[in-house]
């Protein structure tokens, strides 16, 4: 039997700093993935750019500093860093769809072996109405990576072989940083980057109920 441990929310967001490049322009997408402010390695240049029309955030601000006059694209108070700036999100966009963001860190429902996203509505009554950015992020930028948590609260599997909810993009997301394993979609099927200590290769896939190249 595995005995393994799961990555906590830091911990994992700490995981997706790691693999961010000196001098990228990213987009960090609602939910999770906003963390990731908090954990970019120092020493590095990274340009963080929310939607709604900011380039240059900073890490969330410390308890009772936040201001909202300035917020992200999911309505959270944030930083901005020196030389950091506002633009209307028409502006936002064009840098969206222009291919000028090198990364984007979306959250998701359910993302296929070969890299299809769902992220936007389970079809559920109640859920939101719309795509929003997602898709202008998930098809504009360089690199589109998922972080999310593996399984669902039902334990079922979010790495499908076909998504069942309504897609965001086509073949688009290029890893999955999850809680238990990073992921990599290819024309092929996934492929197996990193993945907790104590969880077997044979564990993993009987989770996602996939075949993973190791």
């Amino acid at each position: 039997m595995s005995n393994y441990q799961r990555r906590s929310k830091d911990q994992l967001a700490r995981r997706v700093a790691q693999d961010i490049h000196d001098g990228a322009y990213v987009n960090l997408g609602i939910g999770q993935p906003t963390l990731v402010a908090n954990h970019l390695p120092p020493g590095i240049e990274v340009v963080l750019h929310s939607e709604n029309g900011i380039l240059g955030m900073g890490p969330a601000p410390s308890p009772g500093e936040g201001d909202y006059d300035l917020i992200n694209a999911g309505k959270q108070p944030v930083t901005l860093l020196p030389g950091g700036a506002y633009f209307h999100h028409a502006d936002s966009f064009a840098m969206m769809r222009g291919g000028h963001l090198d990364i984007c860190v979306l959250g998701a429902f359910q993302v296929s072996a070969t890299g299809d996203l769902a992220n936007w509505s389970t079809s559920e009554p109640g859920s939101i109405p719309a795509v929003g950015g997602a898709m202008d992020l998930a098809i504009g930028a360089k690199q589109t990576w998922v972080m999310m948590d593996l399984l669902t609260k039902q334990g079922e599997s979010k790495v499908v072989a076909q998504c069942s909810y309504p897609l965001t993009g086509l073949a688009c997301v290029k890893r999955i940083y999850s809680d238990l394993a990073t992921l990599a979609c290819t024309p092929e099927g996934l492929a197996l980057i990193d993945k907790v200590d104590g969880l077997d290769l044979a564990e993993l896939e009987r989770l996602v109920g996939l075949p993973i190249q190791p």
